[in-house]
């Protein structure tokens, strides 16, 4: 498992994270990152049925949120789940 480095969110993402989670097919979508660790756009569209349009809309908001990270390759977007950051919405959801 790679190294994780803690980090301190601040009550803003905090909030955006959680409501991008709020999302069913958003949570869908960090699932099947989370288990790949990296996916193409397309791939994650066979997955969810939704429009590339949609697809962009969610990948937009969980990106904003700080859960994913883009890698552009020319014309198509690799994502990565942002494990840091999930680590640390759980670890300040815990302390509720």
């Amino acid at each position: 498992m790679a190294d994780t480095k803690s980090i301190a969110l601040s009550e803003k993402q905090f909030q955006m994270i959680s409501r991008a989670l709020a999302d069913p097919r958003r949570y869908e979508i960090l699932q099947k990152l989370g288990s790949k660790g990296t996916c193409a756009c397309g791939d994650i569209r066979e997955c969810i049925p939704v429009t590339a349009a949609t697809l962009s809309h969610h990948m937009k908001e969980l990106e904003n949120a700080g859960l994913v990270e883009p890698e552009r390759d020319g014309k198509f977007v690799n994502y990565t789940l942002r494990r840091e950051v999930l680590s640390a919405y759980l670890e300040k959801l815990g302390s509720i």
